[in-house]
């Protein structure tokens, strides 16, 4: 059960003047808003990233903060977001990854996401402040909020870049050391480190309705300011963007949460190419299947994710996919049962709810036709999905 006076948090905004858009979501609930996924600002050429190759000089057995931080800092930066109808100022941090002054941070950073006040809306100015304090304006390239992702964009002649090597989310381990730049409570280039707490945590978003998969936990302090700032494993390569912080207090307490790199590049590399991310839709909810639970209701199957619900009018439903018909209870646990249960998508096993929302939104695009394994009444059954383009809330139809 959630406590009820456990806050989660944006790390976005920073107490420095009138910085007034600090996001704060309760725990219980976690309520959101519709939100418009992308507004473009610019037409914006495809860009190169730096490779997820070790970042020389920072390669060897023992994991050096310092040398993180004297190599990598100057990479990050302190953004300010100014908002003409709200009359405030909002804080976080963010980070260069190209040459031609492309930069990454959090949708919440740049835009009201999160806020409860409807539609996400970009800020009205934009300024980017580096290491030696100068500042530059900015102009927004666009915004993901499903995985809370937002793209700047500098003049490079402006200032110096000094663009950040991407890592490879997907071989971060749990225990592994990680450091933090960012600017908490406007406290610029401040350096956080500890160590991966886990991995593919599937957590609700502040910036939308839907989960976030995959993001990474950690135990370095993360607090007001450092949204949008970079993660770093021990090689100096940037592995998330933290994001979220759960706390009674609203400050950090040892769990915070970042955005999974691979996820960030994905959604960076459409918003720059076409000017919006798209995600595939299926429109069912799922709940995982596991060893009691098949024994108990006589599944023939020991993991999966069991439909529990699907959407009217969505290509779940098009495709004739069913969900559960009635609620039991089993150790402690309401499970909806009677659903098809979901082993495979397009020959990828399904063993829980998690990984059926991982595939879609990493793996699948809308109006691709997917097959999806199923097991009805005791039988494998395989059903065409022509898929749908992910809507900004999942009661839409």
């Amino acid at each position: 059960m959630r406590d009820k006076s456990t806050a989660v948090a944006a790390a976005g905004s920073a107490a420095a003047g009138a910085l007034a858009v600090l996001l704060v979501a309760w725990f219980t609930g976690w309520l959101h808003s519709e939100r418009r996924t992308v507004v473009i600002r610019e037409a914006a050429a495809p860009v190169e990233v730096s490779a997820p190759a070790r970042a020389r000089g920072l390669v060897g057995p023992v994991f050096d903060p310092a040398a993180i931080y004297r190599s990598r800092s100057p990479g990050v930066v302190t953004i300010y977001s100014v908002y003409d109808s709200a009359g405030g100022v909002a804080q976080g941090s963010g980070f260069v990854v190209s040459a031609d002054g492309v930069i990454l941070t959090n949708s919440h950073v740049i835009t009201t996401a999160g806020d409860g006040n409807g539609a996400a809306r970009p800020a009205s100015r934009i300024y980017v402040e580096f290491q030696d304090r100068d500042r530059v304006q900015a102009k927004i390239v666009g915004w993901d909020v499903f995985d809370d992702v937002g793209v700047l964009r500098v003049d490079p002649s402006s200032h110096p870049l000094e663009p950040l090597p991407l890592g490879d989310s997907s071989r971060v381990v749990v225990g592994e050391p990680v450091a933090a730049i960012g600017s908490p409570f406007g406290n610029e280039n401040s350096l956080a480190v500890g160590v991966v707490s886990a991995t593919l945590r599937s957590i609700e978003s502040l910036t939308s309705q839907y989960n976030l998969v995959d993001a990474i936990q950690v135990d370095a302090p993360i607090n007001h300011g450092n949204s949008g700032g970079p993660l770093f494993d021990a090689h100096g390569r940037v592995i998330g963007i933290n994001a979220q912080i759960r706390s009674e207090s609203g400050n950090a307490e040892g769990v915070g949460f970042a955005v999974p790199i691979n996820a960030a590049r994905r959604s960076m590399e459409q918003l720059l190419a076409g000017g919006k991310v798209a995600y595939a839709y299926v429109g069912i909810t799922t709940a995982d299947l596991t060893p009691g639970l098949a024994r108990r209701f006589g599944y023939p199957v020991r993991y999966g994710a069991v439909i529990t619900s699907v959407r009217p009018g969505s290509p779940g439903e098009r495709a004739g996919l069913r969900g559960g018909s009635e609620q039991r209870d089993f150790n402690g646990l309401a499970f909806t049962y009677g659903g098809d249960v979901l082993v495979a998508i397009d020959g990828r096993p399904v063993r829980s709810a998690n990984d059926v929302v991982r595939t879609v939104a990493e793996r699948l695009r809308p109006g691709q036709v997917s097959t999806f394994t199923i097991v009805r009444n005791g039988s494998h059954r395989r059903v065409r999905v022509v898929l749908a383009t992910r809507p900004e809330s999942p009661d839409a139809r």
